[in-house]
C-alpha cells in the first residue's frame, strides 16, 4: 500500500537546544527512526508546516486540510499519516473528519516526548500509525483518526487527557476503535468516520468558547457580541447547567447568534434538565442548543464550520440536533 507523511511539526518534531524546544526534524528525519517501514508501506513524505500544534492557526489548519483533500482525491494515495503536535492534535483529526469526510483514512499521531528525550514514544507512535493503515486496509477504512500508544481512536472522541503522561489520548465515552499488541490489531469496532459532516471547510466565523463556574457573569457573553461574534460556545457546569446571571445573558444573545452549551465535564453529555435562570432546561427554552458529548473545542470547529455552510440560524443549528 501507498501511504503519504503530512508533516506539520509538534513534540514528535522537536528537540530542546539549550532550553530552546521547537520543531527542528523533517517529516523525513521521522520516518528515518521508524524500523522496518517497508513491511507496512511504501511511503512518500510531504510537510506542510513546521510548528508546535498550539501556534497552529486556521490558515495553518485549512493549508493542512487542502493537502489532505488532494491526497484523498489521488486514486494512487490508500492511506494519510499527520504528524502533529498533541495539545490540538483532536481539533485538526476533528476538522479533517467533519469537514472533508476523507474516503482515504487518515491517521494523526504525535509524540509526549521528543525523540531527543530518554524513553520517546515517536517513533512507536509513527510506527502503530503505519501498523494501523495496513492492518485497516482490510477493513476498508474511511475516516479520520488518531493513533497514539498502541490505540486508534475515532476523531470525533479522541481528546487529549494529561498533559504529560504516554497514554493521554483517550475517548471517554466509546474507547478506541481499535487496539495492537504482539500479535497485531485487536478492532473494536468498525473503522469509519462517526462525525456528522458539515461540508465546509473555511473558519472564518469568529465564535468564542465560555467557561461557566461559580461566580462567573455574563460580561464576557456580553463582550463577544460586542466584539462581533457570530456565535459562541458555552464549556457549562454538568448537564448543561451556568450561573443565573451567565443564564440571563444567554437569554439575551440566543436573540442574535446561536449559542451552543457543552459541558466542562470530561465524559457524558449535555441535555435540557434543569430549571431556573442557569439552568440547562431553562438554556434551551432561551433558545440555545446543545452539543451532546461533543466537547467545548470541538462544538467550536463544528459550529464554525456550520456557519459557513448554512444560511439561516435554523439550519446551523440542526447541525447539533443529532
Amino acid at each position: 500500500m501507498n501511504v503519504t507523511v503530512v508533516s506539520t511539526g509538534g513534540t514528535i518534531a522537536s528537540t530542546d537546544d539549550d532550553g530552546d524546544v521547537r520543531p527542528t526534524k523533517s517529516g523525513s528525519d521521522l520516518l528515518d527512526a521508524v524500523p522496518d517501514v517497508d513491511e507496512y508501506a511504501t511511503v512518500d513524505v510531504e510537510e506542510v508546516a513546521q510548528v508546535p500544534s498550539f501556534e497552529i492557526d486556521t490558515a495553518t489548519l485549512e493549508a493542512v486540510g487542502r493537502r489532505v483533500a488532494a491526497l484523498d482525491d489521488d486514486a494512487t494515495v490508500d492511506g494519510v499519516v499527520v504528524t502533529h503536535g498533541t495539545d490540538t492534535m483532536e481539533e485538526t483529526a476533528y476538522y479533517l473528519d467533519v469537514a472533508l469526510q476523507p474516503e482515504t483514512p487518515v491517521y494523526l499521531t504525535g509524540a509526549q516526548r521528543r525523540p531527543d528525550e530518554t524513553g520517546s514514544d515517536a517513533a512507536a507512535n509513527l510506527q502503530t500509525a503505519f501498523r494501523a493503515a495496513a492492518a485497516f486496509e482490510a477493513e476498508a477504512a474511511t475516516g479520520t483518526f488518531v493513533v497514539f500508544n498502541e490505540e486508534v481512536h475515532a476523531a470525533r472522541e479522541a481528546t487529549k487527557s494529561h498533559t504529560t503522561k504516554l497514554e493521554t489520548f483517550r475517548s471517554p465515552n466509546t474507547g478506541p476503535v481499535a487496539t495492537f499488541d504482539h500479535a497485531g490489531a485487536w478492532v473494536h469496532r468498525p473503522p469509519t468516520s462517526e462525525t456528522d459532516a458539515v461540508l465546509a471547510t473555511d473558519l472564518d466565523a469568529t465564535v468564542y468558547v465560555l467557561k461557566s463556574g461559580i461566580g462567573v457573569r455574563g460580561d464576557l457573553l456580553d463582550a463577544a457580541l460586542d466584539r462581533g461574534a457570530d456565535g459562541v460556545v458555552l464549556e457549562a457546569t454538568g448537564i448543561g447547567n451556568t450561573t443565573k446571571e451567565f443564564g440571563r445573558a444567554v437569554r439575551d444573545a440566543t436573540a442574535e447568534i446561536p449559542v451552543v452549551v457543552a459541558s466542562r465535564c470530561f465524559a457524558g453529555r449535555t441535555t435540557p434538565l434543569y430549571g431556573s435562570v442557569g439552568g440547562s432546561e431553562r438554556l434551551a427554552e432561551y433558545g440555545a442548543v446543545f452539543a451532546g458529548d461533543l466537547p467545548a473545542q470541538k462544538a467550536r470547529i463544528k459550529l464554525q464550520l456550520a456557519l459557513e455552510a448554512y444560511d439561516g440560524r435554523e439550519a446551523v443549528e440542526e447541525v447539533f440536533s443529532g
